[in-house]
């Protein structure tokens, strides 16, 4: 049976609705937004009363009861299944409250499909979404380096559509126009652009660039986000990995972005 009840945690109005273009009104565009689907309206309005990190790790665990192909499946964003992808994956994310304010960028390396390392920092006081995304890319570009000393290909996932087409789209074009968009338009962040750029014509063959959707039960993507926001609530400078077990249920329950 499909989903006809929906919950939104955060968002322009919050709430349980049953359609699923009231929850594309009041999430489209915001990427700190939080929603979720459920089966029936008690249950939407349950896990409403509740919190989203509860619910998304009651959904885990729930998932965790299935076959372990299912269970392997959940670890891949939907762009890796459908198409090409690699033994490592890092999947990156940027959190930042209010946007602009402080911010904070998280990574998540999986290797054969599991999660080995974790990497959290580069606190901003007066950042935005945007200058958090293209931190994660450059983060992540920098540790696909050390691992393609060893791997022949590094897939690379992030929820920003923006970070990923700077870099894999407009940034040629960019370049060419001496750093602007043409007639002297000043390009957004183009030092960080241009920083990721360098790295990526240089590595560009053997990358698998991803998007996938932020908040859609993706563990990669959920733990990079853990990571941002714990940079942001730590005021971590410097990018560090994160020393704490590996537990993902326990990670899991940290807050969200």
């Amino acid at each position: 049976m499909s989903k006809k009840f929906y919950v939104v945690w955060k968002g322009v109005n919050t709430g349980v609705f049953s359609t699923w273009s009231e929850v594309q009104a009041n999430t489209q565009g915001r990427s700190d937004a939080q929603f979720m689907g459920f089966p029936s309206k008690a249950e939407a309005e349950s896990a409403f009363a509740s919190t989203y990190t509860k619910a998304l790790m009651k959904r885990s665990l729930s998932n965790k009861s299935a076959t372990s192909s299912k269970k392997a499946a959940s670890k891949v964003a939907p762009a890796a299944a459908q198409g090409e992808s690699a033994d490592i994956q890092i999947y990156c994310d940027g959190a930042c409250s209010p946007n602009p304010g402080k911010s904070g960028t998280g990574l998540a390396l999986y290797q054969q499909g599991k999660p080995t390392a974790l990497y959290y920092g580069l606190y901003n006081a007066k950042g935005t979404n945007n200058t958090a995304e293209l931190n994660g890319m450059l983060m992540s570009f920098k540790l696909a380096q050390k691992q393609l000393k060893t791997a022949s290909k590094v897939q690379i996932l992030s929820d920003s559509k923006y970070s990923i087409d700077c870099i894999t789209k407009w940034a040629k074009g960019w370049q060419a126009k001496g750093w602007t968009r043409g007639k002297g338009e000043e390009i957004k962040n183009v030092e960080q652009v241009k920083e990721c750029f360098a790295i990526y014509q240089v590595l560009k063959s053997q990358l698998i660039i991803s998007h996938v959707r932020a908040h859609a039960d993706i563990e990669g993507n959920e733990l990079a986000d853990r990571m941002a926001v714990l940079a942001r609530k730590e005021q971590q400078a410097s990018f560090i990995q994160y020393q704490g077990d590996l537990d993902v249920r326990s990670i899991l329950a940290m807050e969200s972005g």
